[in-house]
């Protein structure tokens, strides 16, 4: 059973776990379970995506109840007219909150995008970013380090581009944790055998809109989990769920 977040007769949201798909894909023709099929056998209803959710990523996950509803959320979705918040663990030490504007090159896939242009422009592509705790452990990851620092970052993109918030802390030299595309391998294999975390540290922890059919504030917030917040607790980190929850403001 999937925890849902939200429902309404018009819209509902998961937590949607980290590793599973948003909807069925021939790329991964292996797979059986998809989020989208899940919540419909759950809510006995079928479902529209309104946005998406890199399968490592975990959270907050919204679909719509009707392709008109759908149709609306969407356009919020593209005019940027709501609030996504994220969580993150990056190596390294940001000491001051800031905004990246940076433009990134539309990612292709090998297989589906064989056929699509390779010479499209860098598309616009805003972060804002704030650190909320850092910590710095005994042990040498890097051979030019007898230790190793890491921060847990507070993560609004402004914009929706493919991999946004994952390429975006690589360009600052600070990839996500257990990132094996954008990231540091290195110490997404001392996480994995360190402290036995395999997953991506991306959770989609919020999302604020304004409702589309009721016109009234919606804000839905995704937990951190246990696994997550034991690793919080390792580091000293704050370990409760109502410490990552502050109320994020509908724009």
């Amino acid at each position: 059973m999937l925890d849902i977040l939200y429902q309404d007769e018009y819209l509902v949201a998961i937590d949607k776990p980290a590793g599973l798909l948003v909807h069925r894909s021939w790329l991964d023709s292996h797979e059986t379970q998809f989020a989208m099929q899940m919540v419909r056998d759950q809510i006995g209803q079928y479902v529209y995506t309104v946005h998406r959710l890199d399968r490592p990523t975990s959270g907050v996950l919204l679909f719509a109840l009707s392709s008109e509803v759908a149709r609306q959320m969407s356009e919020i979705f593209q005019a940027h007219a709501l609030t996504k918040r994220y969580l993150a663990v990056v190596r390294g030490w940001i000491n001051e909150a800031g905004t990246l504007d940076y433009a990134l090159k539309v990612e292709l896939d090998k297989i589906a995008d064989k056929q699509a242009s390779q010479d499209k422009d860098a598309q616009e592509a805003v972060t804002h970013y704030k650190p909320l705790h850092q910590v710095e452990i005994p042990y040498s990851v890097s051979k030019n380090h007898p230790t190793s620092r890491y921060c847990l970052m507070e993560l609004e993109p402004q914009t929706g581009r493919k991999h946004q918030l994952r390429r975006h802390m690589k360009h600052l030299f600070h990839p996500i944790v257990g990132d094996t595309t954008h990231g540091d391998g290195r110490h997404n294999v001392f996480y994995r055998e360190h402290f036995e975390l395999s997953r991506l540290l991306l959770i989609a922890k919020s999302l604020s809109f304004i409702h589309p059919v009721t016109a009234q504030p919606v804000h839905i917030e995704a937990a951190v989990g246990d696994e997550v917040l034991g690793l919080f607790e390792q580091f000293g980190w704050p370990a409760q769920e109502r410490d990552y929850h502050p109320k994020t403001p509908v724009k």
